[in-house]
């Protein structure tokens, strides 16, 4: 018993020292009042959302926000809202949208209520080199490969001997290399939509979240904005953007790219997202989101045609491997949307070896390797390309 007693000690103290520290982790998450977060890292002339949440019922003259000692909201370049009791809550919402930061630096954040409540912040603002050094810029994620992945790869396709490789996989003599935290900002454990949002856009979010902050809002739209690499080098270069996937269109890595929302199923606006920013080639799989429920393969509950809305601005629609290489060709394709399975476009070992999944209902979808290669030779792409498996 004494045994068994100890025991029970045992499993008790590593339960309340693993209480302590999810506790621990969920206080420093959810007792954040500005966005964004301490230590956010920001690029310089990227714009963002600005939120403060005062833990009361404030006028705008009991509000005060400073950035390095200055009125907050002529340094970002914006106009201050104060918001009381926004979306029902007891709290005062104090916003600068589309706020901007043009100097590197480090910046202080501080607000203050005249209730005595008071925060504060430091970001750091990077910037980058100047003159344009790259003319593309392709983006290759392998959503949850991880270096056991790559050893596994390397083992397969070059064999090991005596603890050796029989080489090295390309990516592998690649010049520099780096290994990135995938935490979110209320949880150790990532998805794929705050990791893949940390790669668009340089914030630390929530899970299931990309684009934004995760505020107390209701609306899953409407927390705070980051901007993501989508749009801004449309904005600021004026590049392309193709996003290629062998997922669903709408599924969040992908849709890191472009969205702004607080859930990651949110897929008619997902694709109200890509209406929006427009990138000159989108392809992948997941149709049905793109057309109204009372279509046969519809599913949107606004009634909306998107794949109409889309061809409507110019986009050549192709939903084939063999329609997507002939229309890649053609002089007079500027814009490229291909939706080539309801769902996600089926692995290479089920289409090319086992004949499983959908290929007997979709028996012609691309490789990940066609759209990759149909994306540059479309007349649109000059381009900034993302793609993702």
């Amino acid at each position: 018993m004494r045994y068994a007693g100890g025991f029970a000690l045992y499993v008790s103290s590593k339960l309340a020292v693993l209480f302590a520290v999810t506790m621990a982790v969920v206080s420093s998450a959810f007792a954040q009042t500005i966005y964004p977060i301490d230590r956010a890292e920001i690029l310089a002339g990227s714009r963002f959302d600005l939120k403060v949440e005062f833990d009361a019922i404030l006028e705008r003259g009991e509000v005060t926000v400073t950035l390095n000692g200055e009125d907050a909201a002529g340094a970002l370049g914006g106009t201050a809202e104060v918001i009381d009791r926004e979306d029902g809550n007891d709290l005062t919402a104090y916003w600068v949208r589309g706020a901007a930061i043009e100097k590197p630096g480090t910046y202080t954040l501080e607000a203050r209520a005249a209730t005595g409540i008071s925060a504060k912040v430091t970001w750091d603002v990077y910037g980058t080199l100047e003159g344009r050094k790259a003319r593309n810029v392709i983006l290759l994620i392998g959503d949850g490969m991880s270096m056991a992945h790559r050893n596994a790869a390397r083992m397969m396709s070059k064999g090991i001997k005596e603890g050796r490789y029989g080489a090295d996989l390309a990516m592998d003599d690649m010049p520099h290399m780096a290994l990135v935290s995938t935490a979110g900002s209320d949880s150790i454990i990532t998805d794929s939509a705050n990791s893949a949002s940390a790669y668009a856009t340089g914030h630390k979010t929530c899970v299931n979240a990309m684009g934004v902050y995760c505020a107390s809002n209701r609306r899953t739209l409407a927390h705070p904005k980051v901007e993501n690499i989508g749009e801004l080098v449309k904005r600021r270069h004026g590049l392309a953007v193709g996003l290629v996937t062998d997922a669903e269109i709408e599924d969040a890595t992908p849709a890191a790219m472009v969205a702004h929302t607080r859930n990651r199923r949110d897929y008619d606006d997902i694709v109200d997202a890509y209406y929006k920013l427009k990138p000159e080639v989108i392809l992948g799989g997941g149709w049905p989101n793109f057309l109204p429920a009372s279509h046969p393969d519809g599913k949107r509950a606004d009634g909306e045609d998107y794949r109409a809305r889309f061809m409507g601005l110019g986009y050549t629609y192709v939903q084939t491997n063999a329609t997507l290489g002939i229309e890649a060709e053609r002089a007079d394709t500027t814009r490229l949307l291909g939706l080539f399975n309801r769902s996600n476009i089926d692995g290479a070992l089920d289409r090319r070896l086992l004949k499983k999944g959908t290929v007997s209902r979709y028996p012609d979808q691309p490789d990940l390797t066609d759209q990759i290669r149909a994306a540059p030779r479309s007349r649109c792409c000059r381009a900034t390309t993302t793609a993702s498996f």
